[in-house]
């Protein structure tokens, strides 16, 4: 690995983006997490991120091995929270379909990526991140809490029927 950066997804990337999500639900299925497993997220809910201009990958050598939506402004899902935000007056980016291509796995990759993201935030004056999972991602958490995000709560999300429930972290800057 040579040159490592993010960059905003273009619609070229789709098939790429669509790729590292599947193998994302079926690395989450082995670890009996029923996050992702219906129909979200979809191909047109891809789409719409890159549509949008939310949507960014990481690059690796040439390659796309990463995907996030990272979304500035108010997130409805995070409005009702059992526990509490630290910062409720200032803008925030939230942090969605955080995923790394199973080509990559075990790499560190998601500490460039979470990097980038901040560092690209940072620079259009966002210091309040979100970030949600769910409580069976222990992989995720732990990428979470490495990056200094503190666990503030519970969401809850309607895409996924078996368990609705996500831990919330917020990091501040």
């Amino acid at each position: 690995m040579n040159l490592i950066y993010a960059r905003k997804a273009k619609a070229t990337d789709i098939d790429d983006i669509v790729e590292i999500i599947n193998q994302a639900k079926q690395f989450l299925k082995a670890s009996g997490s029923s996050q992702w497993q219906g129909d979200y997220p979809a191909g047109a809910d891809l789409e719409q991120d890159i549509n949008s201009g939310v949507g960014l990958v990481l690059v690796v050598d040439g390659k796309v091995a990463g995907y996030a939506a990272v979304i500035e402004g108010i997130e409805d899902t995070y409005l009702k929270i059992d526990g509490a935000w630290s910062d409720d007056k200032h803008t925030y980016a939230t942090i969605h379909r955080l995923a790394i291509s199973d080509r990559y796995r075990g790499m560190h990759l998601m500490d460039n990526f979470i990097s980038n993201i901040i560092t690209l935030e940072l620079s259009r004056n966002v210091y309040n991140f979100r970030v949600d999972t769910s409580k069976n991602n222990k992989i995720v958490q732990h990428i979470f809490e490495k990056h200094n995000f503190i666990k503030r709560g519970i969401i809850y999300v309607t895409e996924d029927p078996i368990d609705n429930s996500r831990l919330a972290y917020e990091l501040n800057l």
